[in-house]
């Protein structure tokens, strides 16, 4: 084997080994080498490699009453530090998120129109500074960014953001130039079912769909194989825009008769006579209902929405459906409801397999979606974190 194939797998197992930590939270370097298969010498070494460059601490367990000595545990260092960063229609979210999806420092900022992307990188830049400040003053090595509609994976060129207003926006080179950190955008809900994945309702599970309705629109995440299916361009898992109905009742994209243009949480605040309020307060008035306007309008809702998961069903064949935001609410306020709806809308082979979950995350899902992001190239070459000069005596700062 010569020197770069023997670097090949060198970067390979350092990758693997730092994931595995990263997924777990810590564990013990038993519990390493089981996960990586790699032998225990080597899971050693490389336990040894990522504590010198500052991204893993060993710490002693507990005693534990058994026979021999216990194993150490290997845990992430607190240093390597990401930021998050999650535009919607009413609010802009700012956060600082280490290894094992652990959120140091957060900020909502809530606000009375979406954010013009102009003016997003300048706010971001300054609430980072504030955060960092608050933190200890950690170097942040990336930027992750969740945006709420289509992003082309070649540049980051925000292509449509129909609930933000934002068209052809060069979004990525303005948050970059603004916060001086690599950025990486993505679509938010595909950011939702990786999070999901690592950390919630689909965790251990390869093939799965994540379908969420919040302030702006209804949004979809496929998993096949492990893997995000995002397609040629990045514009995979638009299953808001799935046409449901024979209307005219256009979505914010402009499409007549679809799932989003019929499924939306307005329509449920306006039949439960409330206001502007939060997720939980919205399906606990909806679960509580017992108005037979409340219960028409959310069968008629999960209706559409059993049509789509049909349709998906018989195309992706997942192992999961997770459900988040008002969608998992709907459910939650007809329970088995769009179980049985699915019966007669998906073939019954793929079904069987079918396992329905709401989102374990909660407002954490788009903060450790865009952080997993942002994550991605640390984790897939470990060692070249050294060489953004970000590390001294163990540790990342500016």
């Amino acid at each position: 084997m010569d020197t770069s194939d023997k670097r090949s797998v060198r970067v390979r197992n350092l990758s693997a080994l730092l994931t595995a930590v990263h997924r777990t939270g810590g564990a013990s370097r038993a519990a390493l080498t089981l996960a990586t298969t790699l032998n225990r010498s080597t899971v050693g070494a490389l336990v040894g490699e990522l504590a010198e460059l500052g991204l893993v601490v060993e710490t002693q367990p507990a005693e534990s009453g058994g026979v021999g000595r216990p194993s150490p545990v290997v845990v992430p260092a607190d240093g390597l530090v990401v930021a998050a960063l999650v535009p919607e229609a009413d609010a802009v979210t700012v956060a600082l998120v280490g290894l094992g999806g652990r959120i140091l420092a957060r900020r909502r900022i809530a606000r009375d129109a979406p954010p013009r992307a102009e003016e997003l990188p300048a706010l971001a830049a300054a609430t980072l500074d504030d955060l960092r400040r608050e933190a200890g003053g950690p170097r942040i090595l990336t930027l992750g960014v969740a945006v709420p509609g289509l992003v082309r994976a070649s540049d980051g060129l925000v292509r449509l953001a129909p609930h933000l207003g934002w068209r052809d926006a060069p979004l990525g080179s303005m948050l970059e130039k603004a916060c001086d950190v690599p950025v990486l955008l993505a679509n938010d809900a595909t950011l939702g079912a990786i999070a999901e994945s690592v950390f919630g309702a689909a965790r251990g599970h390869a093939d799965a769909v994540y379908l969420n309705g919040g302030s702006s629109g209804i949004g979809g995440g496929i998993l096949a194989g492990g893997v995000p299916l995002t397609g040629s361009a990045g514009y995979a898992g638009e299953f808001g825009h799935t046409h449901v109905a024979d209307d005219d009742k256009r979505d914010a994209a402009g499409v007549p008769g679809t799932l989003e243009s019929e499924v939306t949480r307005e329509s449920l605040l306006r039949v439960l006579g409330l206001g502007a309020v939060d997720a939980d307060a919205l399906e606990a008035a909806l679960v509580a209902s017992a108005d037979p306007v409340v219960l028409a309008e959310v069968d008629r809702q999960l209706d559409y929405v059993a049509t789509t998961v049909g349709t998906v069903v018989n195309i992706l064949n997942p192992q999961v459906l997770v459900l988040g935001g008002f969608l998992a609410a709907l459910d939650a306020a007809r329970p088995g409801r769009l179980t049985g709806l699915l019966r007669d809308r998906a073939m019954a082979v793929p079904l069987e397999a079918l396992e329905v979950r709401r989102a374990e995350l909660g407002s954490d899902l788009l903060v450790i979606g865009a952080a997993e992001l942002a994550l991605g190239p640390i984790l897939a070459e470990p060692n070249a974190v050294a060489g953004r000069d970000a590390l001294r005596a163990g540790r990342l700062r500016r």
